[in-house]
């Protein structure tokens, strides 16, 4: 691989477990209930319905499968699940666990809602331990969450553990920029479990509960990624008074189709689910140029040259923990075939099309010089 400059300046909740419709949240806790067994080690799963099951430290969180009906209907046919759950009958009937379990498989497949088994290990044997879900709003980008637990696992932290992961992977996989979230007035367990994950209340107002016989008053929560995902790690500034300046270099990849390539920020990661050119911060000493070859070996496996970084513009935004500041490189040559080594996925754009992938603030203004040069 050689590049010359000249060369370079050419290209300058309680699921709300919803049983026909459900949105709502119904977790409550107790303190007696058999302990659920730690994992020994992380294991790849087989998919499901399409859907690649999520693993905790503790839990499978997998789709609803018919076999899964007689286990499902002894948890939640009980007064003190059911009650918490808007859209839960009760008595539950037998039947309705396996109409139910069937109209999950069919929205997964459609991407509409994802209702998953939550499931742990007695031994060698799986044991159903509750629901959770999120039904998807996909014109308003948004996700409700919701879940339940059965009586006796109340108490052992499952329910914020499996909420906290599917709310994680939705932001991080789905097309989301929000999650909500609504729990009973009476039902302060399931508020602790949504403050623990990261929900903020946004306010109060009342929801029809099948199980009650009628309306009743509810507290709405709601998550973004800034509340989900943990913040950059930042060196504070000299001056208190001022917000610390993050120094970020980033690369626009362009193939011989002119494509460019983005990166989309996997689950863990701050603004997670956002698309971005690849790159990263710079460390103590570095150039922008030595930064950038360094994340690109890391992140996409691929060998770049100082040489084959053409300078093209930058961005300065205002974040509200921080100020950064990006200074955009174009790249024509490399070495290697750029693969996803960080679990992030990667696509590569027709510039007419990079405004379709939602962004994070900063880069968003430099879509359109991109465009425009291209």
């Amino acid at each position: 691989m050689r590049c010359k400059r000249a060369d370079i300046a050419d290209a300058t909740l309680a699921l709300a477990f919803d049983t026909h419709a459900g949105d709502d949240i119904g977790m409550v806790t107790a303190d007696e209930a058999p302990p659920i067994r730690r994992r020994r080690k992380r294991v790849s799963l087989p998919a499901r319905h399409g859907f690649a099951p999520l693993a905790t430290e503790r839990l499978t969180l997998r789709p609803l499968v018919a076999g899964d009906a007689e286990a499902l209907h002894r948890l939640v046919n009980d007064w003190e699940v059911s009650r918490t759950l808007s859209a839960v009958p009760f008595p539950y009937p037998r039947e309705l666990a396996d109409d139910w379990i069937v109209s999950t498989a069919r929205e997964v497949q459609a991407g509409t809602a994802y209702h998953l088994a939550i499931t742990g290990q007695d031994g060698a044997d799986e044991l159903l331990v509750g629901v959770v879900g999120l039904r998807v709003n996909a014109k308003a980008r948004s996700g409700r969450l919701g879940y339940w637990v059965g009586r006796r696992f109340w108490g052992h932290g499952v329910a914020t553990e499996a909420a906290g992961r599917l709310a994680r992977w939705a932001l991080a996989n789905l097309d989301l920029d929000r999650l909500e979230a609504n729990v009973a007035t009476d039902n302060p367990a399931s508020v602790a479990v949504l403050a623990h994950v990261g929900f903020r209340e946004t306010g109060g107002g009342t929801e029809l509960f099948v199980s009650r016989g009628g309306k009743h008053p509810v507290r709405r929560f709601e998550a973004t990624r800034d509340d989900l995902f943990a913040e950059t790690e930042i060196a504070p500034p000299a001056d208190p008074a001022a917000k610390p300046l993050l120094l970020v270099a980033a690369c626009a990849l362009i193939d011989v189709d002119g494509r460019v390539l983005l990166a989309r920020r996997p689950e863990g990661k701050r603004m997670a689910g956002l698309w971005e050119f690849p790159g990263g911060k710079l460390q103590s000493g570095e150039t922008p140029e030595a930064a950038l070859i360094r994340e690109l070996k890391e992140e996409l496996g691929i060998d770049v040259s100082a040489a084959c970084l053409a300078p093209f513009a930058f961005a300065s935004h205002a974040y509200e923990r921080f100020h950064l500041l990006m200074p955009l490189y174009l790249c024509r040559r490399w070495r290697g075939l750029p693969r996803p080594n960080e679990g992030q996925t990667l696509a590569w754009v027709r510039p007419l099309k990079l405004a379709d992938y939602p962004m994070p603030p900063a880069d968003k203004p430099l879509i359109p010089l991109l465009r425009d040069f291209l």
